[in-house]
């Protein structure tokens, strides 16, 4: 069972939208609040976050980008509509969504996913991007990432120092390991292998800094 804060981005209402019936029929305990600074205040050492995006997408993305720096790690879930999936982008800091007409099963499959997520020790997440050391599973935007394993070494690494510049010869000691004799090209080829593997939606996280090496930017919309 766990303890779900459903949010209702504060948008000039003062009450909370129902939940979706379909999370009603599971055994879960679910805290509707409006607004980021009531799920803050949330009196819990640790729960899954449901932020509702159905009716106010530039508030629901204000109010994620609220929770992620001020909730501890707990796991951000984001209830949007079909027709709003083109504008959630890395900014919005979600670890997964979940659309408005999903059943119980999904709803049920997805919150225990971010139960497993959370509960684990090893478990790396900046922005979309979380690795899971244990499983050894990369995911993005809630889906898994079919990643090679200097892939899944080198998006472990970026993702343990979001927003620092690392350069190919730090990354080719990092990643490679000191004794690899071949180039800094290795670099960028696997760069652009990662890239390709987050899609168009996620593949602005790593970001290039001329001259210098590479940066991933959770933040980063371009």
């Amino acid at each position: 069972m766990a303890e779900i804060v459903f949010v209702t981005p504060a948008s000039g209402q003062a009450s909370v939208t129902p939940a979706p019936s379909a999370l009603g029929l599971l055994n879960h305990n679910v805290h509707p609040v409006v607004g980021g600074d009531q799920a803050i205040a949330f009196p819990a050492s640790s729960a899954i976050l449901i932020v509702d995006a159905r009716s106010d997408l530039a508030a629901a993305r204000a109010t994620c980008q609220l929770l992620v720096n001020s909730t501890a790690g707990w796991p951000l879930l984001l209830l949007i509509p079909a027709s709003g999936l083109s504008v959630v982008a890395p900014d919005w800091h979600i670890q997964d969504f979940i659309l408005d007409d999903a059943g119980p099963a999904e709803f049920d499959a997805r919150i225990k996913l971010l139960m497993a997520t959370a509960s684990s020790g090893n478990v790396l997440s900046a922005g979309p991007v979380i690795i899971d050391e244990d499983a050894y599973v990369a995911t993005v935007g809630g889906q898994q990432l079919d990643l090679t394993y200097t892939e899944f070494e080198l998006l472990k690494y970026l993702v343990a120092h979001p927003g620092r510049v690392l350069t190919r010869e730090q990354l080719l000691s990092e990643v490679w390991g000191y004794d690899y004799f071949g180039g800094t090209r290795t670099v960028d080829v696997h760069i652009r292998r990662l890239r390709a593997k987050l899609g168009p939606e996620f593949d602005s996280c790593i970001g290039t800094v001329r001259n210098v090496g590479y940066r991933f930017a959770v933040d980063r919309q371009s």
